[in-house]
């Protein structure tokens, strides 16, 4: 009953109970791991799970494995011990999130719980993703979200086996990333004075540390931050920092309400583009960098010059560029998110392409259209099943789903849009075999996963109004 479910999976007659006397042995290289099994076990268990030479759990990271991939995993539990064993550390990090789904669910509270029998199925399990880009999109410029909360969701997709993060860090209402050369970014692009005449001042910055600290963190479960600086529109909070970057130099404040403002960055915003990026490869290791680049009102060649250039900056520096529209270079990934055309389109020019149609993967839509739903994005429903049947033609390399946060400000309300749409995401694009009502079967289990996790399974509307 695991999501996402596994490639193969055999029951054994017996299992293994874990208890005051397991201990973890571990091969070179896959010490991380056995700590991070025991940091997400000692809460709720408070087992001291020690590791040594003689240990019932072994956790063997060996890249001779052959059929794994660069994220599969084999596990093997019997009434000896348990045998973790994969490739890389993202395999072993993914297997270390099977092991916790196969613990009874209070293994997943935060605080200590009495009287549970900590005891695994006897199983053997080899498990391979079916896609390799399985992700979420977080946007903290619309309403800036703590470290403690972007923290918890790297922990929510690594449960889930989601390993790109988006992270959505500039746009019109807020600009959250500090870059030295340039301070007035965070200092005046930071804030905004009100959000659609409340009259309340929202903003927020995070420091270098904290985003380094949140790779650090994504890395040890196997997930893997791509940062987004919007470019060259939807750049109205770094113009009042820097008015004279714009199309049409004047001064303007950062931008109170939703929608898409008219400012743009100009060609001669070029050397600080680059210079801004040169801080994000810096923070962000990372293959991939997102430029934005849609919903901009320059005209279209100014608009293409602008990627390119961009594009081919990020290129020279050894890493690859994504964009929401092509960039006019065909080793760019590009994100389809109006229609399955603009897929098509791209993957005929040899794009690599991750699809997030805003059908089916914009989390920002109400789940259904119960009156009681929370506020949110205008004009669709999405529903699990839509998210679990998002388009995926062949050659893509997989999707995300986006979470814009205008009609969200706080945590529940967050998780309350994520899940379990994105538990929905996670099984289509891990299982080798996604099917439906397979899916739906195994979440009546999964739920109570999620309610151990605290996830709110229903918001009344006065809760988020008011949040």
């Amino acid at each position: 009953m695991i999501v996402p479910l596994p490639t193969r999976i055999v029951r054994r007659s017996k299992g293994f109970t874990f208890d005051s006397d397991t201990s973890v042995r571990v091969t070179s290289g896959a010490e991380p791991v056995a700590r991070l099994l025991r940091s997400l076990l000692r809460p709720a268990t408070g087992l001291p799970l020690p590791i040594n030479d003689h240990g019932q759990v072994l956790i063997a990271l060996d890249a001779k494995l052959v059929g794994l991939g660069a994220e599969g995993y084999a596990l093997t539990v019997n009434e000896h011990g348990v045998m973790l064993r994969a490739a890389t550390k993202e395999g072993l990090a993914h297997g270390i999130q099977t092991i916790r789904q196969l613990l009874p669910v209070e293994a997943l509270r935060s605080s200590r719980v009495s009287g549970v029998d900590w005891t695994l199925p006897g199983v053997d399990i080899r498990d391979v993703p079916r896609l390799p880009w399985r992700g979420f999109m977080l946007d903290v410029a619309r309403h800036f979200q703590p470290v403690p909360v972007v923290r918890r969701f790297i922990d929510l997709m690594a449960l889930h086996k989601l390993n790109v993060l988006h992270l959505h860090l500039t746009d019109d209402q807020g600009w959250r990333m500090p870059v030295p050369a340039h301070p007035l970014l965070t200092s005046v692009g930071g804030w905004r004075a009100e959000t659609n005449g409340d009259g309340v001042p929202h903003g927020g910055t995070y420091t270098r540390g904290e985003l380094e600290g949140l790779v650090a963190h994504a890395a040890e479960r196997g997930v893997r931050i791509m940062p987004e600086i919007e470019m060259p529109g939807h750049a109205r909070a770094a113009l009042a920092a820097y008015p004279d970057l714009g199309v049409a130099p004047e001064a303007l404040p950062v931008w109170t309400r939703w929608g898409i403002s008219d400012a743009a960055f100009g060609l001669h915003a070029l050397g600080f583009v680059r210079e801004v990026l040169d801080e994000v490869l810096d923070v962000f290791p990372g293959e991939h960098v997102h430029l934005g680049g849609d919903e901009c009102l320059l005209p279209e060649d100014v608009h293409g010059r602008f990627l390119r250039q961009v594009s081919e900056y990020v290129l020279d520096q050894g890493r690859v560029p994504a964009a929401w529209e092509p960039t006019g270079d065909p080793r760019s990934v590009v994100m389809p998110w109006k229609d399955e055309t603009q897929a098509a389109k791209a993957l005929e020019r040899g794009q690599p392409v991750v699809m997030t149609p805003h059908t089916s993967t914009y989390l920002d839509y109400p789940r259904s259209d119960d009156p009681r739903e929370p506020p949110g994005q205008p004009g669709y429903v999405v529903t699990s099943r839509d998210v679990y049947h998002v388009p995926l033609p062949d050659g893509v390399l997989g999707a995300q789903c986006q979470l814009w946060t205008e009609h969200v400000r706080a945590k529940d309300h967050l998780e309350y849009l994520a899940f379990p749409r994105l538990a929905a995401l996670a099984d289509t694009l891990w299982s080798q075999r996604p099917e439906w009502e397979g899916f739906t079967t195994r979440m009546r289990l999964h739920s109570s996963r999620l309610a151990a996790l605290s996830i709110p399974a229903e918001m009344r509307r006065e809760r988020c109004e008011h949040s």
